[in-house]
């Protein structure tokens, strides 16, 4: 009876005590997008070029030299300009999900 009593309290008070965790609050402006709207096609060629060039810096550097920190700057660097260059590109993907529904729906129409 004491253990099912201390079950009961426990699930109580773990289940009033439980306090609210808020994650880190995302901006989803994607500024890179609005930036890149902005931009003519020559100022896009030239941006493109421009992280060609420091994607290559990069690949050339002695990381193993580096602080934590610094490592940690660079991959920052490196993801916003992936981002920037994907916006830039523009295109449409397709997954291989998606492409297995086009293909078994071809076959069902045809």
């Amino acid at each position: 009876m004491k253990s099912k009593a201390a079950i009961i309290l426990l699930s109580t008070l773990l289940t009033v005590s439980v306090s609210n965790t808020y994650a880190a609050t995302v901006d989803n402006s994607r500024p890179a997008t609005e930036k890149v709207m902005n931009m003519t096609e020559e100022a896009k060629k030239a941006r493109l070029e421009e992280i060609s060039n420091r994607v290559n810096e990069i690949k050339a550097m002695d990381r193993s030299t580096l602080s934590r920190s610094e490592r940690k700057a660079i991959r920052k660097e490196l993801r916003s300009m992936n981002k920037e260059s994907k916006a830039m590109s523009g295109g449409v993907y397709l997954s291989v999900g998606a492409i297995i529904i086009i293909i078994l729906l071809l076959i069902l129409i045809l």
